[in-house]
């Protein structure tokens, strides 16, 4: 079958052991599995999220902080079967959720191992996270499975997305994708320790020089989903090493403390 499960449509036969833009081929590959206690309060919680890194990714941006796994070069191939067990041992582990990290290329045999699971017991609300350059088709996959999206909104103009991601229509991608996680999922809701248990959190990383295209992505969602999706606005930035700073000398420095309040009081 030739893959077009995201926008680069390679419609490369992974089945065969081709591999498209994600790097991957069919075999599901996977970096890490572990409680994660860094992503936003009401998903980590006390207990930590049960994250599964998935190695490869469609997107490739220039300034990438999980560079080795977005490439492939980290990670171990498991079975669908492994996969199930992982669900359910993060399960034991306490988890407040299994948080599918970078998943996109992977959708078939996650809602597949997902399926099996939930057969053999598996409770946790299912976190989808993802740098957002999805097919409406795919997510709709996802559909009874996801109970929480977590979406990047990393660009509001065509030319920054063709010059960090060579991907000159992940702004309209973006807009579609999230319309869809939202029809599934609706508003926020919480349960009373205030850990997210349906909904769309949309995150978005602050880029040095970046703050008007930034509040515009702020504009956007707040007048198309009003409060009913949540922003995480985010400053960690760092440039690092293997950045190409002689291509791209605007991302050579973090964003400073004055743009990210910028953001936020724009936000607030």
């Amino acid at each position: 079958m030739k893959c077009d499960l995201c926008p680069r449509k390679c419609l490369v036969d992974r089945k065969k052991g081709e591999k498209g833009i994600c790097g991957q081929t069919e075999n599901l590959k996977v970096a890490r599995a572990a409680l994660h206690f860094w992503e936003e309060p009401c998903i980590s919680g006390d207990a930590g999220s049960g994250a599964v890194f998935f190695s490869g990714c469609p997107l490739h941006c220039v300034f990438c902080q999980n560079e080795n796994i977005a490439n492939g070069t980290v990670g171990k191939e498991i079975s669908l079967e492994r996969l199930v067990d992982i669900f359910l041992e993060l399960q034991e582990k306490r988890a407040n959720n299994i948080n599918l990290v970078t998943p996109g290329h992977f959708v078939p045999q996650i809602v597949k191992a997902l399926d099996q699971a939930r057969k053999e017991g598996l409770t946790l609300p299912v976190v989808y996270n993802t740098s957002s350059y999805e097919t409406v088709d795919t997510i709709k996959m996802l559909e009874g499975y996801v109970d929480i999206y977590l979406p990047d909104f990393k660009y509001w103009d065509s030319e920054q997305a063709l010059r960090y991601s060579r991907a000159e229509d992940y702004p309209e991608t973006v807009k579609k994708a999230i319309r869809e996680m939202y029809r599934q999922t609706g508003a926020c809701r919480f349960d009373m320790d205030g850990k997210i248990q349906k909904g769309v959190i949309v995150r978005h990383l602050l880029l040095p020089g970046e703050l008007k295209a930034a509040k515009r992505i702020v504009q956007y969602l707040y007048e198309t989903y009003g409060d009913s999706v949540y922003m995480s606005l985010m400053n960690q930035y760092t440039p690092l090493e293997t950045l190409d700073t002689v291509r791209y000398p605007e991302l050579g420095r973090k964003v400073t403390e004055k743009e990210y309040d910028a953001l936020v009081d724009y936000a607030i």
